[in-house]
């Protein structure tokens, strides 16, 4: 797979975080809150004027190369907090851990960091990269909104509900640009024109005259969605301290980081509750009935959020941040990381359905359905 030039002169322009987040860890005047958030959105804006002068045609074919540009800048500085904050290196942002965001140093806030270290940073160059060659990265495009939406669904509400609620500080108002940037961009990402299909109206016919029995693969996708479903009401009982003997058993022998007082995994649930729950029962509707052709997409911005929610959730649970009576016990671990790991895998699966074989999802013209009714 070649990498596309533009896509490494921003990977190089990224880069630039290591030096300048060493130097600015040095100047004394960031001690000071206020000094972080001045300091920070001047950072940002010269990088918006460094990626203008160097990909201006991008820009105008498609203005989130800037966008992306940009938080690949910001990914990288994440990864770096992750880094300092596991001690694998020293010197570089203890100033911003410090006096701009210290909920990121919990654990929760270690593991979106290396998230958005790794595999945003990832996406972000090969989104810039499908701008550069003009081509479509509406599927990447669509994991990625999902990842970033959870991210920030769960930490934003875990800062101001936690402990650390007394301690935020002016850098935390910095977040809405994070807010704003999603939507829009999910606005435009969704406008984007799907890839054509090859699909004749008679394969997509018949695919979808199947019933679920001559699915297997769709038949193991609902049993999944269903119990999937069933676990993810339970885990959101749990946190609402249901008192049945169930509930109790599991928060305190199976997974205890749910009474972390720091709230994340409360609102981890909570969301998963209100938001993945009802995608399930929809997502198992579409696998059953044919012509839903909302769930591929929807799909591919569902695996991106409890991709990057189940990482967090279960590196934090296990995390030497976390206080040890809330880590997971070592006689439950293979039952936690097994269901927890299926729980973070079902999703990818039906995304990765939805895109190798979407003939089921199509829509039929009027014509195709009905042809004999052109004869009247």
């Amino acid at each position: 797979m070649d990498i596309p030039p533009l896509a490494g002169k921003i990977a190089a322009l990224s880069l630039g975080a290591l030096p300048v987040s060493y130097a600015l860890n040095h100047v004394s005047v960031l001690s000071h809150p206020l000094g972080v958030i001045l300091m920070s959105a001047l950072i940002l804006g010269l990088l918006f004027v460094a990626v203008y002068s160097l990909s201006r045609g991008e820009i105008y074919y498609d203005p989130l190369y800037a966008v992306f540009a940009a938080f690949a800048f910001t990914s990288v500085v994440d990864l770096l907090i992750a880094l300092q904050e596991d001690g694998y290196m020293v010197g570089f942002m203890e100033f911003y851990t410090k006096e701009g965001e210290p909920y990121l140093r919990t654990a929760h806030g270690i593991f979106i960091c290396y998230w958005d270290g790794i595999v945003h940073y990832l996406l972000y160059l090969a989104m810039a990269g499908a701008i550069r060659r003009r081509k479509s990265y509406r599927n990447l495009g669509l994991y990625w909104l999902g990842s970033f939406v959870m991210s920030l669904l769960v930490f934003l509400p875990g800062n101001i509900l936690g402990k650390y609620s007394f301690e935020i500080r002016p850098t935390f108002f910095l977040t809405l640009p994070y807010v704003l940037v999603p939507c829009w961009a999910g606005v435009r990402v969704f406008k984007e024109s799907q890839s054509p299909t090859s699909y004749t109206p008679n394969v997509v016919q018949e695919e979808q005259r199947k019933s679920l029995l001559q699915r297997p693969a769709d038949l193991a996708l609902v049993i999944y969605l269903i119990l999937a479903g069933f676990f993810t009401l339970f885990r959101g009982l749990v946190v609402l301290d249901c008192p049945t003997d169930a509930c109790f058993v599991y928060i305190y022998q199976y997974e205890p980081y749910l009474r972390d007082p720091v709230a994340y995994p409360k609102v981890q649930m909570l969301v998963y509750m209100f938001y993945a729950l009802p995608f399930y029962g929809l997502a198992a509707y579409a696998l059953i009935f044919p012509g839903c052709s909302w769930l591929p997409d929807w799909a591919m911005v569902f695996a991106g959020a409890i991709g990057q929610a189940q990482f967090s959730h279960m590196g934090a649970s296990t995390h030497l941040r976390t206080p040890f009576t809330y880590r997971v016990p070592e006689d439950a671990w293979p039952c936690f990381f097994l269901c927890n790991l299926l729980y973070a895998l079902g999703p990818q699966l039906l995304a990765y359905r939805c895109l190798r074989w979407p003939a089921f999802f199509l829509h039929l013209p009027s014509s195709s359905q009905a042809p004999h009714k052109k004869q009247h």
